[in-house]
C-alpha cells in the first residue's frame, strides 16, 4: 500500500483512539458522546455539501468536501467498529463484477 493510501488507516486509528480514550477537546469524541444519530446527521450534511460542490463543478471545493465526507464516514465506521479494511475487502470482492450483477446477488 502506498503512503497516500495509508492515510485512511492512520486517520481511522486516531479516531478510534480518541473515542476509546475519551479524549478531551476532541471533535471526534464530542460526536461519539452525542451518539450515532448525530454522527449520521453530520455524515448526511457532508454528503449533501459534497453533492453541491460536484454540481457547482469547483474542483477544489469538491476535494475539500470529499475529505470532510470521508472523515465523517470514518467516524461513523469507528462508531460501529467497522475497520476500513473490511470496506477495502468488499471493494476488492466487487472488482470486475458488473454493478447490475452485484446488486442482483445481494
Amino acid at each position: 500500500m502506498r503512503e497516500k493510501e495509508k492515510v485512511i488507516l492512520r486517520l481511522y486509528s486516531v479516531i478510534k483512539d480518541r473515542i476509546q480514550n475519551n479524549a478531551e477537546n476532541s471533535y471526534v469524541n464530542s460526536l461519539h458522546k452525542a451518539g450515532i444519530n448525530k454522527i449520521s446527521e453530520k455524515l448526511g450534511e457532508e454528503a449533501v455539501e459534497t453533492i453541491i460542490a460536484i454540481l457547482a463543478k469547483q474542483k477544489q471545493d469538491i476535494v475539500h468536501e470529499s475529505a470532510d465526507l470521508l472523515f465523517m464516514l470514518l467516524i461513523a465506521l469507528a462508531e460501529k467498529d467497522i475497520d476500513p479494511n473490511e470496506i477495502f475487502d468488499e471493494l476488492i470482492r466487487r472488482e470486475g463484477v458488473s454493478g447490475i450483477k452485484e446488486k442482483e446477488n445481494r
